[in-house]
C-alpha cells in the first residue's frame, strides 16, 4: 500500500519544524529517512503517528486522503510507530506488553484472552523470524530483543506500514545486523518500512531510497547505488563534513587516572565490574569498547562518584577518591558527560542558563556567600552558547525543547566551561547527527591536546576506532584486552568485545 505525505507543514512557537514536506514510500519498500537533530524528521513521524495533526498538506494510503486526530486513528488506518525510547512496561511478560491496549476478551467477566493472543504473538514471531519467547518478562530482555517485541507490538495490530525510529541507537552491531534481516523479511511480504536514521552506513545498506531532511525541508531524495556517505552528509548539514576525524599523534604524559583491581557492584547487588585496572595519561584518549552491559556504566559511575566501589582504588590527579563526593571529584578537574544527556546531563524543566551552572553555580564568579550573581551567570551561558555554536532561542530556553545535538552541547559546554584535567565521556555521540558528531569528537581532540586525560565509553565501533590512542574492551565486566589505537582494526575490537582472545 502506498503512503505518500504531501506538502506537510508544520509550526511551533518561533519554528517551523515541517516546510512542504513531501516524501512516498511504497509497498514493500525501506525508505530511508536521514537528517540531523532538529531536521524535522521525528515532527513529521508524530503526525503521520497521529500524535500532531498539519498546520497544512495532506497524508494519503492506497490513494485516499486520510485525516488523523489521533493515534488509534492512525493504527486503524495500519500504521506502526516503533519509538527510540521503547514503551514497555519492565513488569509485563512479551505477550501482556504486545497485546496492551488491543486485549481481546473472553467470557462474562470480559477476561484477557492470553491463550489466543500468545498464539498470535507466536504466530508473527515465527512468520518474521523474530524469535521471542512470548512469556519472558519485558525486564529480562536484551535491548534488541525489546526492539523485537516493540515490532511485534505493530505487527499484531496489523500494520502495513512500519516507522522505526532511530532503531539502531541502542544496539550493538550484531544486534543490528540482526535488524536488518528482520526488515527485509517484513518488506518481502509486503510491509512498507520507514526506517529514521543519522548514521550513514547502515542506511546505506538497507534503505531502497533515502529522503534527506535540512532544516524543515527536503534537501533530496536518492537511492544508494548513486550516493556515498560524504554526499549524504553533505546534504544533511549544507557542508562538507569530515566523517574522519582530524587529529594528530598523542603526547601522553604523566596519569591522570589510575584504576586498579575495583570491584563494583550493579542496582541488583550483582559484580558488574571484576577487578578492572586501566590508566589514563594525560595528552591521550583512551577508549573503552564493548557490547553495552558489560560492566562499562558501573566503571563511569564509580569514577566520577556516583557509586561506591566494593574494593580496589581509583586515584583522579593524585587523590584516591574510592570514597569523594561527585562534587569533590568535579573540583578535581573532571568533566563528565553521561551516556545519558537527559536523565543524568540536563534537568529537562531548567533552561539553557540553568543547566550552564549546575556543577559551577556555588563558586565566583557565579555565586558568593550563597547568592547567585545574575548578570555573571547569563554572561557565562551566553559565551557558552557562542563558543559551542548551541542552536538555541536564548539562554532562557528550557532544555528538553532544543534538539538532541544541541541538548549535548550545553552539557559539553558546561563541563569544558573550566579546567579540565580529565574528561569522562560515556556514549558522547549517541543519538546524534554526523555534523554534531564531527563537532564533539573535534572538542574532545581539542582537550586531549591541551594536556586533558580523556576516558571515552562506547559502544559505537566507528567512534571508537576513529578517535582512540588506546582502546581497552570489556567483557563481562574484565579488561579483555588493550590495543593501540593506531594499529587495531574491526576484526580484532570485535573478536575481544565476544570474549575472544
Amino acid at each position: 500500500m502506498r503512503l505518500e505525505l504531501k506538502e506537510i507543514t508544520k509550526r511551533f512557537p518561533g519554528v517551523l519544524a515541517n516546510d512542504r514536506i513531501s516524501i512516498s514510500v511504497d509497498r514493500g519498500e525501506v525508505l530511508g529517512l536521514l537528517g540531523e537533530n532538529g531536521a524535522g524528521k521525528t515532527t513529521l513521524m508524530n503526525i503521520l503517528s497521529g500524535i500532531y495533526r498539519p498546520d497544512s498538506g495532506e497524508i494519503l494510503i492506497g490513494g485516499t486522503v486520510r485525516n488523523f486526530h489521533d493515534p488509534h486513528q492512525a493504527i486503524d488506518a495500519g500504521i506502526g510507530m516503533v519509538h527510540q525510547h521503547f514503551q514497555l512496561v519492565p513488569v509485563f511478560d512479551v505477550v501482556e506488553s504486545v497485546a496492551l491496549g488491543a486485549e481481546t476478551v473472553t467470557g462474562w467477566l470480559g477476561t484477557f484472552g492470553r491463550a489466543a493472543a500468545r498464539r498470535r504473538v507466536v504466530e508473527l514471531s515465527e512468520q518474521h523470524g523474530l524469535d521471542v519467547d512470548p512469556d519472558a518478562k519485558i525486564e529480562d530482555l536484551p535491548v534488541g530483543v525489546r526492539q523485537r517485541v516493540e515490532i511485534l507490538k505493530a505487527l499484531y495490530r496489523k500494520s502495513d506500514i512500519l516507522v522505526l525510529d532511530e532503531p539502531s541507537a541502542v544496539l550493538t552491531p550484531a544486534e543490528t545486523l540482526d535488524l536488518f534481516k528482520i526488515i527485509r523479511g517484513l518488506t518481502a511480504g509486503g510491509t512498507s518500512v520507514i526506517f529514521i536514521t543519522h548514521k550513514l552506513g547502515e542506511v546505506l545498506e538497507v534503505a531502497d531510497r533515502i529522503t534527506v531532511l535540512r532544516r524543515g525541508t527536503v534537501a533530496g531524495t536518492v537511492k544508494p547505488a548513486d550516493t556515498s556517505r560524504e554526499e549524504l552528509a553533505t546534504l544533511m548539514v549544507g557542508r562538507d563534513v569530515e566523517l574522519l576525524v582530524s587529529k594528530g599523534a598523542a603526547k601522553p604524559a604523566g596519569v591522570v587516572l589510575s584504576v586498579k583491581d575495583v570491584l563494583v557492584m550493579d542496582d541488583r547487588l550483582q559484580m558488574a565490574v571484576k577487578g578492572v585496572s586501566l590508566e589514563v595519561r594525560a595528552g591521550e584518549i583512551v577508549a573503552v569498547a564493548g557490547v553495552h552491559g558489560n560492566g562499562q556504566t558501573e566503571l563511569v559511575e564509580a569514577i566520577v562518584g556516583l557509586r561506591t566501589i566494593d574494593s580496589g582504588e581509583i586515584v583522579i590527579a593524585g587523590e584516591n577518591v574510592v570514597h569523594a563526593s561527585p562534587r569533590r571529584v568535579a573540583d578535581l578537574g573532571v568533566a563528565h558527560i553521561p551516556e545519558d544527556r537527559m536523565r543524568d546531563g540536563l534537568i529537562a524543566g531548567m533552561t539553557v542558563e540553568e543547566n550552564y551552572i549546575l556543577d559551577s553555580y556555588h563558586r565566583a564568579p557565579h555565586s558568593s556567600h550563597g547568592w547567585l550573581h545574575a548578570r555573571e551567570v547569563a554572561a557565562a551561558a551566553e559565551q557558552g552558547v557562542r563558543d559551542f555554536h548551541i542552536q538555541t532561542p536564548s539562554i532562557g530556553t528550557i532544555a528538553s525543547s532544543l534538539s538532541g545535538g544541541n541538548q549535548q552541547k550545553v552539557v559539553v559546554a558546561r563541563e569544558f566551561s573550566r579546567p579540565v584535567k580529565l574528561v569522562v565521556a560515556a556514549q558522547p555521540t549517541r543519538g546524534l547527527d554526523v555534523g554534531s558528531i564531527e563537532y564533539i569528537h573535534t572538542r574532545l581532540v581539542e582537550q586531549r591536546d591541551a594536556g586533558a586525560a580523556i576516558l571515552i565509553v562506547s559502544t559505537e565501533l566507528d567512534e571508537v576506532l576513529a578517535v582512540a590512542d588506546r582502546i581497552a574492551v570489556m567483557f563481562d565486566g574484565r579488561i579483555a584486552g588493550i590495543l593501540e589505537g593506531a594499529s587495531a582494526t574491526r576484526e580484532a575490537v570485535g573478536i575481544l568485545m565476544g570474549g575472544g582472545v
